[in-house]
Parts: structure tokens; C-alpha cells; sequence
């Protein structure tokens, strides 16, 4: 699938790589961009085409966001278009403590005394009014003043700098695909709806438990602390049931810090045993450990939904028990791009027009520290605040062709630049493939923007849809 502009740089619905390779050869089109791949109609402008209603679905999560464009025209048969995910950045929280420990350490150093600034501080929001709150306070000095002690639902807007670059790499990811694709409305995993209620109005008391919906959040949430397969045994691909690691005949409860999962086997033979009878005493000590992708979640959710109803687009939110549950009826395999496509209002049928999925991991735009620390942590080398050389900068995508020497042949990576003029060849993992080639050699394809692109093929789908 190739994103197509018009000649006013408006996003057309996509076309396929046969259709792009002709366009291109009979001059109708250019090549806009190379990752992702984009190219731009000559003699076509938005008025002159038909654009179908495509809907954007986002399966928000703590390391990786899955995301797919479906196309609404039908509401009987949905067409997929477009599968992608996310990988979001780590390394943020470990590189801010380091920061934070080299600051501090200026404590107990013989250097020049640093004025403490104030006035770069974010500070607490009142919860009654939103003003900003006094000092060690939920409360605004108008509030105290007027004994206005409620909550109100204001809270602080500010998240940890880890937490808000997962809602930056989302957002940036929907804005870029708004600008290649006719999008006209947003679906996002978020809130829970009361579905029960809205199909049957005299619903009441314990019948909310035992709706159509009944052991989704909580098997759910069992498959991500245990990892998907039994507890004891290990095994992985085969039925898992729930049981209790101190079984209720021996006092045990139905708290969900009690529930694990076990293969039916497994589950059989341990019978009214304790996790530690049973010769697992490790099985309770995990049971206590809380789930961080989770509470990462739940500190971004709010947010994430903020920015994108800031966008002007309709923004439509679903629960992750039904995201699931029509992921299992259509067949499809777990996968965040295949949970993107369940997420929301889903067509009965699903027609999936591409065969790949866009791997988009963030990588960042370099760094602003500019001291270069040794592994003991004395300074050995400073920056300087130039980052363009030659006209190239670290991070750019570019084509270097060696007449001579040891890397003799054609290398497209991203480029390492250096003052001498000699720069170093990376490939999308890393790894060095060239080194100390002139600059005089190099081509730039594409400027750095701060994100990888790879593609993989996507997982055969169960039974339910269907591939074209």
C-alpha cells in the first residue's frame, strides 16, 4: 500500500505498489516521500477524486500502540488498509535519573553556586478551581480562603516526562497519518460503556456480573500478569482456566491477587492444595506484584483522549473487554495491530487490503547533554551546539556510493556525521555497516524525524475474515 498526495499536498485514499510503480513511470506522479513511502499526483487535486470515509483505530498501550484505518463505506464488510504499531521509547525515566544524580552531585562539588530558578516549575492544580495550588496543598489560596474544600475533578495536567513521551509518539503517529490519509473520525480504547443497560433497560443488582461481557476484564488481566500461559507448568498455546492459589475450600477468596491461571492438567492435579503445598511457594509472591504496563495506562488514558479531541475530529472510545471479545469472533490472533482493527463499533466482516504491517519505533532526535561522560562519570569530550556538517546531520537517511576501498559498493543507512568530513553507515538496528566514507559519497534520501520505519509481514488470520 502506497499513500498518495494530490498536487496541493492533500492526502487521496492509497493505492497499490503496481498502480504507484506506473503513475511514476508515466510521469503523472513524484516520489514525496520515502519513509513511508508517499507519492504526489501531477495533474490530480482533491475535488476531482472520490474519497471514502476512513475511520483510524488506536489500541493504546504501555510499550507498544497498535493502530489501523479501515474504510467505513460499507457497515456490513470493513476494508482494512492500513495495519501499523508503535514501539514507544524506553530509556526516558533511567536517563532523567541520571540527570537528576549529576545535578545533585554539584552539592558536594567545589563549583560556582547555581541561583535556585522557581519560575521554570510546573505547579499542583487546585482541585476545586484549577488554579494553581499553594505549596504542599490540593488547594489554591482563594479556595483556603473561602473554605472551598471540594473536588471539583481538576487535577495536576503534568505527566512524568516518560508517560508524556507515550502520548507524544501516539499523537504524533495520528497527526502523520491525518496528513497521508483521508481520515474523518477516531476510535480509541478508553472507557467502558454500559452496554448491558443500553440492550436490556431492567437489568439490575448481580445480572450486571453476568452479562455477554462476564470474565473479559478479568481473564484479561490475568493473561497479562502471568504471561499468557500456565503458572506451573508453563505451557503456552493451550486452553487456560482461573485458579485460586489458595483454594476457597481452604479459605481462600475470589480477589483477584488470589486468581492465577493453570492449564486444565495442572488445575486438576493440584485440587484444593496451596500454591506452596503444590510446590510453587514463588506463584504467591508474584500474585503481589503490581502490574506497571497497567498503571502506566491508567495515568495516560485521560490524556491521550484530550489531545486527540483536540485534533477536530470525532473521537469514538470502547472497552477492552469488547475490543476482545470481537477479536475472538472475527478469529483473529492476538496481535495490537489486530486488536486496533476489533477496537470500537466493528463491521461483522473484515476484508484486510494489505498484507504488511508498518513498524514505527521512536528513536528520538538525539540529545541535548553536552558533556560526554566515562563510564566512572568524569567528563571526556564536549559537544558543540552545531548538529548540521557538510549539509548532513546524525540520524538522516542517505545513499552512499564508495568508487574504492574496503566498503566498495552502494550502502543506504543512517548516517553518523563527523567534523573531519568522514562519517559512519548504521543500519536500521544499530549495527555499523560503514565506516569513515567521505561525505563527498553520500546522497540524503530522507531527513531524520526522529522515527525508524520497518515492515513485517502480519499473522495469518484464524477463521471469520477474509484477505484480499
Amino acid at each position: 500500500m502506497v499513500f498518495v498526495l494530490d498536487k496541493k499536498k492533500r492526502p487521496l485514499m492509497p493505492c497499490s505498489e503496481k498502480r504507484a510503480r506506473l503513475l511514476l513511470q508515466r510521469g503523472r506522479a513524484v516520489v514525496h516521500c520515502m519513509h513511508p513511502f508517499t507519492i504526489r499526483l501531477k495533474d490530480r487535486v482533491l475535488e476531482e477524486s472520490v474519497v471514502q470515509p476512513l475511520r483510524l483505530k488506536i489500541d493504546p498501550g504501555a510499550k507498544t500502540t497498535g493502530i489501523a484505518v479501515m474504510d467505513e463505506s460499507d457497515p456490513v464488510c470493513g476494508k482494512v488498509i492500513f495495519l501499523a504499531e508503535i514501539k514507544h521509547k524506553d530509556g526516558i525515566k533511567e536517563a532523567m535519573k541520571t540527570r537528576r544524580d549529576v545535578r545533585r552531585s554539584r552539592r558536594h562539588r567545589k563549583t560556582r553556586y547555581r541561583k535556585a530558578r522557581f519560575q521554570n516549575r510546573n505547579p499542583e492544580k487546585c482541585i476545586a478551581c484549577g488554579r494553581n495550588a499553594r505549596h504542599k496543598s490540593d488547594y489554591c489560596s482563594i479556595c483556603h480562603e473561602n473554605r472551598n474544600f471540594v473536588d471539583n475533578g481538576f487535577r495536576k495536567k503534568r505527566l512524568p516526562p516518560s508517560l508524556e513521551a507515550r502520548v507524544n509518539q501516539t499523537i504524533n503517529a495520528v497527526k502523520k497519518l491525518m496528513k497521508l490519509l483521508p481520515v474523518t473520525a477516531i476510535s480509541t480504547e478508553h472507557v467502558k460503556f454500559d452496554t448491558q443497560l443500553m440492550q436490556n433497560p431492567e437489568i439490575e443488582g448481580i445480572e450486571y456480573q453476568r452479562g455477554e461481557l462476564f470474565g473479559y476484564e478479568v481473564r484479561e488481566y490475568l493473561l497479562e500478569k502471568w504471561g499468557r500461559k500456565c503458572a506451573y507448568c508453563g505451557e503456552e498455546g493451550v486452553p487456560l482456566e482461573i485458579e485460586h492459589i489458595i483454594p476457597k475450600s481452604r479459605g481462600g477468596t475470589d480477589r483477584v491477587s488470589n486468581l492465577t491461571l493453570a492449564c486444565h492438567e495442572c488445575n486438576q492435579k493440584k485440587g484444593n492444595l496451596t500454591a506452596e503445598e503444590f510446590g510453587y511457594p514463588e506463584i504467591q509472591e508474584q500474585a503481589k506484584k503490581p502490574l506497571k504496563d497497567a498503571a502506566i495506562m491508567n495515568a495516560t488514558r485521560w490524556k491521550l483522549y484530550r489531545r486527540l479531541k483536540e485534533l477536530g475530529l470525532p473521537v469514538e472510545c470502547a472497552t477492552g473487554a469488547r475490543t476482545k471479545k470481537q477479536r475472538i469472533e472475527h478469529g483473529l490472533p492476538k496481535a495490537h495491530y489486530y486488536d486496533a482493527c476489533c477496537v470500537g463499533i466493528t463491521p461483522g466482516k473484515l476484508v484486510f487490503k494489505t498484507e504488511y504491517v508498518s513498524i514505527w519505533t521512536a528513536i528520538g532526535r538525539g540529545t541535548r547533554r553536552m558533556c560526554n561522560p566515562d563510564k566512572y562519570g568524569f567528563p571526556k569530550g564536549h559537544r558543540t551546539a552545531r548538529k548540521l556538517y557538510f549539509g548532513f546531520q546524525t540520524g538522516d537517511i542517505v545513499k552512499a556510493i564508495v568508487p574504492k576501498g574496503k566498503y566498495r559498493g552502494t550502502w543506504v543507512g543512517r548516517v553518523v556525521v563527523r567534523t573531519s568530513g568522514y562519517f559512519d553507515l548504521k543500519d536500521n538496528y544499530g549495527k555499523r555497516i560503514c565506516q569513515g566514507i567521505s561525505y563527498k559519497t553520500c546522497c540524503l534520501i530522507q531527513r531524520a524525524d526522529g522515527w525508524q520505519y520497518d515492515k513485517c509481514q502480519r499473522k495469518e488470520v484464524l477463521a471469520h475474515s477474509s484477505s484480499q
